[in-house]
């Protein structure tokens, strides 16, 4: 979706400004009245992107740790008795350090004092909290516990940050591996090939065919470098292309999830978001229909996100979560059958969130289950590829040494 700027002005007179994302002018339009702001101007961002991101946007966008810190901080000032302005201004103090956030802390007590809802005032902020933060600290304003609401959002988002945390460290050595080799390959071609290359052309005699191709490619590679950085830049835009139709992204996500081991990766860490985050938000009273609304929003393959849309549906026609969800056949059947027994006991937030924690422990498998078979494969690929132009090489030089005898 395209990046908007915009000034409005609160219900207080001050003017408020930022860059938010919308399908058009008339749609941010709405979203800004619906939060008691009159707008003044709004235009097409002049944020300057790079690869279809926003420059401006991930400069001012607060990490999922400082979120996650945020949270934690917060939750345990609230828990500890404090009013909230007391423990936002205590927070003022603590992210002195930290422009970015500070400023966020320092806007939020300013809504409030003005008499804002906590959850009202994180809304104004863009693009900074999700619908589910939102919706979790609203609930917790509304049931009087928010410094217990807050403590279960720090876990629910310590979690998913450990998670990403634990695929990133997972998958560092096999792409420092697959970087280190392909370098070597690329000194190789572009620097130890052509010291060869004199030699064996004033033997004149014609090379092993395997010499042949590993120096037509180092020749090639040498002269036409550029074309490799070009087609990068390529296939990210047509990547890019691709996922900017819902139908095209639809149908390429489908397809992921059929690949084996790879689509078992998506399809659990999916199931487990899905859980987590609906279980959640059911355990702090938030209505099935509004919850599974969230969930729609925080769920990355759109595929499934299609799927909860008509369970949506269905539940609003008087079916059930769990037979919605079998129907599809694309949700695993343990988690359906779990969900469904939720259901039946009157228990369902509760066997969703042993579905979450059933489905991460599974997912941590299926990535070990990966990597211990990517990693072998790696080494063996590129072992042969750095094999393959070594023994050209002393082909060729065993074809000289014959020549000369």
């Amino acid at each position: 979706m395209p990046l908007y700027s915009f000034k409005a002005v609160n219900q207080q007179g001050k003017l408020e400004q930022g860059v938010r994302e919308a399908i058009d002018e008339n749609q941010l339009l709405l979203e800004l009245q619906s939060q008691g702001l009159i707008p003044i101007k709004i235009a097409i961002s002049e944020h300057k992107t790079f690869l279809g991101f926003s420059l401006g946007e991930l400069k001012h966008r607060l990490s999922s740790k400082q979120i996650v810190d945020f949270t934690s901080e917060l939750a345990t000032l609230v828990e500890s008795g404090l009013p909230l302005d007391r423990s936002l201004t205590i927070l003022i103090e603590i992210t002195e350090n930290n422009q970015n956030l500070n400023a966020i802390v320092v806007n939020l007590l300013e809504r409030i004092k003005s008499g804002k809802s906590l959850a009202d005032a994180m809304e104004m902020e863009t693009n900074v909290f999700t619908k589910f933060y939102l919706n979790m600290v609203r609930a917790g304003e509304m049931g009087g516990d928010l410094g217990g609401v807050l403590h279960k959002l720090f876990d629910y988002l310590e979690r998913a940050q450990n998670l990403k945390e634990k695929v990133t460290s997972a998958l560092v050595y096999p792409a420092m591996l697959l970087l280190m080799s392909i370098a070597s390959m690329l000194v190789m071609l572009v620097f130890v090939v052509p010291q060869f290359k004199d030699m064996f052309e004033s033997a004149g005699q014609s090379l092993p065919i395997p010499t042949q191709i590993v120096v037509a490619v180092a020749d090639f590679i040498k002269q036409y470098w550029w074309l490799g950085i070009v087609s990068v830049l390529i296939i990210i835009q047509v990547i890019n292309w691709q996922l900017s139709s819902p139908i095209r992204k639809k149908k390429i996500e489908g397809y992921l999830l059929k690949i084996p081991l790879i689509g078992d990766v998506l399809l659990v860490k999916e199931v487990a978001v899905f859980s987590r985050t609906l279980g959640t938000l059911l355990g702090n009273g938030v209505s099935i229909l509004k919850a599974i609304v969230i969930v729609k929003e925080i769920i990355s393959n759109s595929l499934l996100v299609d799927i909860i849309g008509k369970a949506e549906n269905d539940i609003k026609q008087g079916s059930t979560l769990s037979l919605s969800l079998a129907a599809f056949e694309v949700f695993p059947k343990l988690s359906v059958q779990m969900i469904k027994m939720g259901e039946e006991t009157g228990r369902l937030e509760e066997m969703l969130i042993r579905v979450a924690d059933i489905y991460d422990k599974q997912l941590s498998n299926s990535i070990q289950k990966m990597l211990s078979l990517l990693e072998p494969m790696l080494i063996i690929f590129l072992g042969l590829m750095i094999g393959g132009i070594i023994v050209s090489i002393l082909l060729a030089i065993l074809s000289v040494n014959d020549l000369a005898l």
